[in-house]
């Protein structure tokens, strides 16, 4: 029996191995399209993700980019070693047709998975649970009431009691299904209205007596209790749902990649640390309670008129001078690097007395005269260079470095071929290895060492910020 069993075995093995074999490149050739996503970001080194722009997702605080969707989104391109974009875009009908026609690879707005969305797009596993909740307003001197008891007199609690009531929500979302249905497992009716405006701005309308009711996932209206104290956001109105990111049905390259990054990521203690910095610790109240957030203040720092006044004077977007301010000093105009350079804009002690300040300058002080030095760098700079975008960002690397390192790193560019009028993929490349000895010790290198690496990401961190600022904050 044992030896019918070897042979057996035995023929088996042989079947498979004498059957149709494919090497990865044929069976990638016979399924090429659920991988063409995840081909084009990998290409490209960068992966570009559309969301809405609120408390929760992706706003500015004191000028740092931050928002639970944005933070992951962030873990997961430095995972894939890729660069991460941001689209905005709060509609999510437009969303979904910028998906499907190719504009973005990923949409990271937190959707709700349901059958019918399945048919639609290929989900992520889970990225959170929640649940949708009615969100309604206390009563208007709940402050005054002595006891919880008589405030919850005012609310509703029992989903039967919307019988009758008028509920506003976002259009495209799923809570307008979800109220037919419980119209429906209630027996009676509830007017529901959809509306153009996202789930945020139909809180504040709640908030500011405009509205009545709207619905929210759990997690959203957890943080937006911090902005409007006298919503009431504890009814629950469905059992518990899956949000997910979605990518393009078919693109299952992309969203495996996701699932399997996510299954230790989800675990892991920075996970945990994240979800808990945004639905769960008292950061939230500060943020929501400051001036300079985008989503309730619209503003980046105390400086931003002095930035403005600055804009006038080198012509740039004030928002990319405040990503430089914020790349030197988060908006501190006291502190010191280890080097001596101080204040806002980070100029050493003999710049700084080039336009008669010291360390005693205001804030305003600071900004204009950094202004006049970026001013005065600029005009250094050959004519040459005639790209607007690649001139600002020689400037900004003259700023860091000096700019006779940069023109050591024009010098490499064009003695190997690159063009050094142009910084991205060309002078940049020599300016990050100029701390080579390879090329500092190079005869056209006349300054020698610098530390590049510093220089090259100080002007690619600045652009980037520079996208988050104008994405969320208003030129004007």
């Amino acid at each position: 029996m044992k030896q019918l069993s070897f042979v057996f075995l035995f023929l088996l093995a042989f079947l498979i191995a004498c059957g149709p074999q494919h090497t990865p490149s044929e069976a990638k050739k016979e399924h090429p399209e659920e991988n063409r996503v995840l081909d084009s970001v990998l290409q490209r080194k960068k992966l570009k993700a559309i969301t809405d722009y609120g408390s929760v997702t992706y706003l500015i605080y004191r000028g740092e980019t931050i928002g639970y969707q944005y933070e992951m989104l962030k873990d997961f391109t430095n995972f894939l070693g890729v660069e991460l974009e941001i689209v905005t875009e709060k509609d999510l009908e437009k969303s979904i047709d910028m998906l499907n026609n190719g504009e973005t690879d990923l949409l990271a707005m937190g959707l709700t998975v349901t059958n019918d969305r399945v048919k639609v797009f290929e989900f992520t596993d889970p990225i959170m649970t929640t649940y949708q909740v009615l969100v309604q307003r206390k009563p208007d001197n709940y402050l005054q009431m002595a006891t919880s008891d008589e405030i919850e007199t005012h609310l509703i609690r029992n989903q039967i009691d919307l019988a009758g009531k008028t509920i506003s929500v976002q259009k495209g979302t799923i809570y307008a299904s979800r109220l037919a249905t419980l119209a429906d497992e209630i027996g009676d009716t509830i007017f529901v209205i959809q509306e153009e405006k996202d789930v945020e701005e139909l809180i504040e309308a709640v908030a500011n007596k405009e509205i009545d009711y709207t619905v929210a996932d759990e997690h959203i209206a957890i943080v937006n209790s911090k902005y409007y104290p006298n919503i009431d956001i504890k009814t629950p109105l469905s059992f518990p749902q899956k949000i997910s990111w979605a990518a393009k049905k078919g693109q299952t390259g992309l969203t495996d990649t996701i699932n399997s990054w996510l299954k230790i990521y989800l675990k892991s203690i920075k996970s945990r640390l994240i979800y808990n910095k945004y639905f769960k610790n008292i950061r939230t109240k500060r943020i929501a309670q400051s001036r300079y957030n985008s989503f309730s203040g619209n503003h980046l720092s105390p400086y931003d008129d002095y930035i403005k006044e600055a804009e006038k004077l080198i012509g740039w977007d004030w928002r990319l001078l405040a990503s430089l301010i914020y790349q030197e000093s988060e908006f501190k105009p006291n502190v010191r690097s280890w080097v001596g350079a101080y204040g806002l804009m980070q100029m050493m002690p003999s710049t700084l007395e080039k336009y008669g300040l010291d360390t005693t300058a205001t804030a305003q002080q600071q900004i204009i005269a950094g202004a006049r030095y970026l001013k005065y760098l600029n005009k250094q700079l050959p004519e040459d260079i005639t790209d607007s975008v690649e001139r600002i960002k020689f400037v900004m690397a003259s700023y860091n470095a000096g700019i006779a390192h940069v023109f050591d790193a024009r010098r490499l560019a064009e003695k190997y071929g690159k063009d050094p009028n142009i910084w991205t993929d060309n002078v940049d490349f020599y300016m990050l290895n100029l701390s080579d000895k390879y090329y500092y010790h190079d005869p056209v290198a006349y300054y020698g060492y610098v530390r590049g690496k510093e220089t090259y990401d100080f002007v690619n961190e600045i652009f980037n910020r520079f996208e988050d600022y104008r994405n969320l904050i208003p030129k004007e």
